[in-house]
């Protein structure tokens, strides 16, 4: 499956447009990533243990968004892009959106 932020892959043309995929998480840190990242609030700095967190939810979303397209029958996603959000009013909970066009390219003649 190849994926891309652009609308074109050189060389290729799309052959069908199958539509919008996405792949959405919604996580919230455990105990022990809130009590660090608490923490480190108050001391300043990266704060390790939340960067973990939110990787790990793009990795899902972006599995998730993949699985989509691969079930619309396409070999490829246009357009890729991420969006997050604060869930809860205190930041506890993150969403966390991956989606794109999902299509069928061929190669060029």
């Amino acid at each position: 499956m190849q994926v891309t932020t652009t609308f074109d892959i050189n060389g290729y043309e799309v052959a069908e447009y199958k539509g919008l995929v996405r792949g959405i998480v919604v996580r919230s840190p455990t105990i022990a990533q809130g009590i660090l990242g608490g923490l480190k609030n108050i001391i300043g700095g990266t704060i390790g243990a939340y960067t973990e967190m939110c990787e790990q939810t793009r990795e899902q979303a972006y599995a998730s968004m993949v699985a989509h397209a691969q079930q619309m029958g396409a070999n490829a996603i246009l357009g890729a892009r991420y969006d997050a959000s604060s869930v809860e009013p205190r930041g506890g909970a993150v969403e966390v959106l991956c989606y794109g066009t999902a299509v069928v390219l061929r190669r060029k003649a």
